[in-house]
């Protein structure tokens, strides 16, 4: 790797002991990166983690103890990193990094931000932040033994979003309830369905895509009245009874209407019912080895007594929330919850038998159900050291000399690969859009202001198509005009929303424009919306243009249907579905802010990151 060459020591030191930087997560990464920043000096460091410390996180998160369990992990990693090196300024924030504290005004106060985080959401929030303030943002990154670090320039290099990211796996609605033929179906239904409808909040319809429902319509119809039936059974949680009442419901009742359904099993094995009364003088006492032993394989008796066992847990802390006053105690599953994973580990395997699919072990299910990814400590360690190597660059203004570094120990060259960034994607959603402020005077502006006034006038847009939208979804495009009337606040625009504009010509197209919303600290005496720019119209750059589409099929060049032709299509079949909505802020339920469609998710449940 290429370092520092000719660079004078005294001079690096100096950049170093007075930035000012920030570290947004405390967990594999963010524990050694912390330790590595106050080693090296690093004048201020602000730590932003909304997490606590779980029983599993000490095998390689070395700045934590057992005492320090269900603590805040950014309060406990600024606590032990202080002690490295008592002249460095820690900050430590127990928060969501989306928090409207960390405003684009807070994040300009740094010199350099570093990612070191686990999840897609807070990633792409992070890097649409350090864009949008134009301050460095080193992204970083482990998966078992492999590992990257990327730096990210807005204008210089590709951002995070420049390249498509794959989605959490996901799987549609009736191979859920209906015909698993995987362990990992069962383990989904047994987490995500079963444990949320007895102990948890029930079934979110948002989760699932009804999109395709008409094609199953008798289906679905029979599987909103089990959910229904199951509902009326959570009424006898903690009576003797209940446990019979679940078993009998989901392991025979539902099972046999399943069976029923002749033409579903014409090419699958029938499901097999089981009688709980046959079962349970069978089922074993459940003693701590029998839960002890992650690796064992349980009997069906032995998941019978398990569930029974974890259900009588589950049932008592219902009760203990019930009587410290909780309205609607629910229970959530967590991978290091026993109660919850006992429960998710019996039910999964008791529904993989019966539907003639290999059972897991308790080991194994909590790896699949908790999304866990072996983390390795020696990976996190060697990540982090490249996060700093690739600081002192950036610190230095040497964007050239960064790179974009990939750990790989099983690659037939080396351990360590690396390259020079890529450069920004002409195409890129986030990174390739103009930004610009605004000031806003918000007790009355309305969206016809910004508009027509602001976008059309101010931008330069003239009598272009355009859509408005802000993250709750569209406000505003040339077939939608309902909302023009309205104030921005009702439409949920506030300090620091970003307000996206899309040119929808065909012609001559802007790239998309980003609007980052100030509130007018006192009201404006001429028009309520007033660009911080100077006076004269941006130039706001253009889309690259595309060649001509295939008007006789609706494809493009690149063998894609272009989104006006498939509209139209859908037009003339009349098959264009309704528009989602989302209701407005502060307003009547009669009110609503048209939200575009989103991508489909095929009618599936998402194993979420915990």
């Amino acid at each position: 790797m290429e370092l520092l060459e000719d660079t004078e020591p005294v001079v690096l030191l100096t950049y170093v002991s007075q930035a000012k930087v920030l570290m947004v997560g405390a967990g594999g990464i963010g524990c050694e990166l912390l330790k590595n920043l106050a080693l090296t000096g690093f004048g201020e460091i602000h730590i932003v983690d909304l997490d606590t410390i779980d029983l599993s996180n000490l095998n390689r998160q070395f700045l934590f103890r057992h005492e320090h369990i269900k603590k805040s992990k950014a309060l406990v990693a600024k606590e032990a990193a202080e002690s490295f090196n008592p002249n460095v300024k820690i900050e430590a924030h127990h928060a969501n990094i989306k928090d409207a504290q960390f405003n684009l005004e807070w994040f300009r106060g740094f010199k350099l931000v570093f990612n070191a985080l686990d999840n897609l959401e807070a990633r792409r929030h992070a890097n649409k932040m350090c864009l949008a303030a134009d301050v460095p943002l080193i992204e970083s990154g482990t998966t078992g033994f492999n590992g990257q670090v990327q730096v990210i320039k807005k204008g210089v290099t590709a951002c995070y979003d420049c390249t498509t990211k794959d989605v959490p796996k996901s799987f549609p609605v009736c191979t859920i309830r209906s015909t698993p033929s995987q362990p990992i179906h069962c383990i989904v239904w047994a987490k995500s369905y079963l444990l949320n409808e007895v102990f948890g909040i029930s079934e979110d319809e948002a989760a699932f895509d009804h999109s395709t429902d008409a094609d199953n319509a008798k289906e679905i119809a029979e599987l909103k009245k089990e959910a229904e039936a199951l509902r009326r059974i959570r009424e006898s949680v903690g009576t003797a009874e209940f446990p019979k009442m679940l078993f009998d419901k989901v392991f025979k009742a539902d099972i046999d209407r399943l069976r029923s359904m002749e033409e579903m099993w014409q090419s699958r094995q029938k499901p097999e019912p089981l009688d709980y009364d046959v079962l349970k003088p069978k089922a074993p006492a459940v003693t701590p080895e029998l839960l002890q032993d992650g690796q064992k394989l349980w009997s069906l008796e032995e998941n019978l007594a398990v569930m029974n066992d974890s259900l009588d847990r589950l049932s008592k802390r219902v009760a203990e929330l019930k009587a410290a006053g909780t309205a609607q105690p629910t229970i959530m599953f967590d991978k290091d919850d026993e109660d919850t994973l006992d429960f998710v580990a019996a039910a999964a395997n008791i529904r993989s038998s019966i539907f003639g699919i290999e059972r897991k072990s308790r080991f194994d299910i909590k790896q699949m159900a908790g999304n866990i990814i072996p983390a390795i400590a020696t990976t996190n360690a060697i990540v982090a050291g490249l996060c700093v190597l690739e600081s002192f660059k950036v610190l230095q203004g040497e964007y050239e000399k960064t790179k974009e570094v990939f750990l790989s120990p099983f690659a037939t060259q080396r351990l360590l690969s690396a390259d020079k960034p890529q450069p920004p994607n002409p195409n890129c959603p986030v990174c390739s859009v103009y930004q610009t402020n605004v000031y806003v005077d918000l007790s009355r502006a309305t969206l016809k202001d910004l508009v027509g006034d602001f976008v059309r006038l101010q931008l330069g847009y003239g009598d272009k198509e355009l859509a408005v939208s802000t993250e709750a979804g569209v406000l505003y495009d040339p077939e939608e005009e309902d909302n023009l009337s309205k104030k921005l606040g009702e439409l949920g625009i506030k300090q620091d929303t970003f307000v996206t504009i899309v040119d929808e010509d065909d012609d001559d197209v802007f790239v998309n424009v980003v609007l980052n919303i100030q509130e007018a600290k006192e009201p404006l005496t001429d028009k309520p919306i007033k660009s911080l720019e100077p006076d004269q119209a941006p130039k706001i750059p253009r889309k690259p243009k595309k060649e001509p589409a295939n008007e006789s099929n609706g494809v493009n060049s690149d063998g894609d249907a272009t989104v006006k032709d498939l509209k139209r299509a859908r037009e003339d079949e009349g098959d264009v579905p309704p528009t989602k909505k989302a209701k407005t802020t502060g307003a009547d339920d009669n009110d609503v802010v048209l939200v575009g469609d989103e991508p489909s998710t095929g009618g599936a449940i998402l194993i979420n990151d915990d």
